[in-house]
C-alpha cells in the first residue's frame, strides 16, 4: 500500500476451500495474529473442542486433531498457543514443490488464494488505503466463499461444500446483498 509492505492473513479450510479468517494488518505482530485466530475461534471453536474431545482418551501422539498449517512466522505459534492450547495441531508448512515428493502437509490452498490476490493487485498497482484494500480483501473473501464456483468443488462454492445453507439463486451475488441486511433484522 503505498509503497509499504502489508500482510493480508487469511486461513482457509483444506476440504471445503471455506475461507475461515481474513484480516489485512500493517504487520505480523503478534496483537494483529490474535486478532486473526480469534476470528477462527470464534467461528470453528465449538468444533475444534468436540473434536479434541472426541481424541483426547487417546495417547498423544495418536490423536487426529484438527490441523493448522502455517508458515514460519514465530508469531503464528505464539498467539496459536495462547488461544488453542492442546485442542489443535499447529504445523509450519513446507514449500510447494515438496508435495511431489509426497510430504503431507502444505499450504497450497492459502498460497494458490494469495496468488490471485497479487495478480489483482498488480492490475491495481496498489492500494491507495488501509480502508480500502480491507474493504477490497474482505469483499474478495465474500466472493471466494459464496458466489465463485470453485474448481476443486465440482462446481460448488465453498460455503455450498462447508454446508452453509443460505438461499442464492443463479446471480449469487445479488442474491447475497439482498440476504445481509435481512439478517441485520434478526439480530
Amino acid at each position: 500500500m503505498n509503497g509499504k509492505l502489508h500482510d493480508d492473513l487469511n486461513a482457509i479450510d483444506s476440504e471445503t476451500k471455506f475461507i475461515l479468517s481474513e484480516l489485512f494488518v500493517e504487520k505480523k505482530d503478534l496483537p494483529s495474529v490474535k486478532i486473526f485466530l480469534l476470528q477462527i475461534k470464534k467461528r470453528c471453536y465449538t468444533q475444534i473442542l468436540a473434536k479434541y474431545v472426541s481424541e483426547k482418551h487417546k495417547p498423544k501422539n495418536e490423536r487426529k486433531l484438527i490441523t493448522f498449517v502455517c508458515d514460519g512466522c514465530p508469531t503464528y505459534g505464539t498467539a496459536f498457543n495462547i488461544l488453542f492450547g492442546q485442542v489443535t495441531k499447529l504445523i509450519f508448512g513446507i514449500p510447494i514443490k515438496y508435495r511431489k515428493f509426497g510430504v503431507k502437509h502444505n499450504n497450497n490452498a492459502i498460497e494458490r488464494y494469495n496468488k490471485e490476490i497479487k495478480r489483482r493487485i498488480i492490475v491495481f498497482g496498489s492500494f491507495r488505503s488501509l480502508e480500502g484494500a480491507r474493504v477490497f480483501l474482505s469483499f474478495r473473501a465474500i466472493m471466494h466463499n459464496f458466489v465463485n464456483p470453485h474448481s476443486e468443488l465440482n462446481g460448488t462454492t465453498p460455503a455450498q461444500a462447508a454446508d452453509i445453507k443460505i438461499p442464492l439463486g443463479e446471480n449469487r451475488l445479488l442474491d447475497l446483498i439482498k440476504y445481509a441486511p435481512k439478517q441485520d433484522d434478526v439480530k
